[in-house]
């Protein structure tokens, strides 16, 4: 039998989160941004949910998670359809809720070791 060494432990967990900051792996992020098991992207272009438009969530898709978790801001909000639609050609998940919820959602996805991509507006 053969052992080898679970690496979730080394990708990126939201260890905390509160307004206008969130902080992973020991780093505070106090704007918009992109996290993955293997990356932060902290300079994502939408600086609030209203900002939101169809590039960005392009972005997201050329990531390609097979999910992924957009944080809202303080309350849920649902963008547009249409500002999803290069998620859905590639059949990758979207699932929006506030952003306290999607840090949590997001480190559970992560730790079963899925492919997850959080995008997260402050709270």
């Amino acid at each position: 039998m053969k052992f080898t060494l679970d690496d979730i432990d080394t990708s990126h967990a939201i260890q905390s989160y509160a307004k206008g900051q969130v902080t992973i792996s020991g780093v505070i992020y106090s704007t918009s941004l992109i996290v993955t098991p293997s990356q932060v992207i902290d300079d994502w272009r939408p600086e609030t949910f209203s900002n939101l438009i169809r590039d960005d969530l392009t972005q997201l898709a050329r990531l390609e998670p097979e999910i992924v978790i957009l944080g809202t801001g303080e309350v849920h909000r649902f963008p547009h359809p249409s500002l999803a639609e290069s998620l859905m050609e590639r059949r990758i998940g979207l699932e929006s809720m506030a952003t306290d919820a999607a840090c949590r959602t997001y480190n559970i996805l992560r730790g079963e070791g899925r492919k997850v991509l959080a995008a997260l507006f402050m709270i």
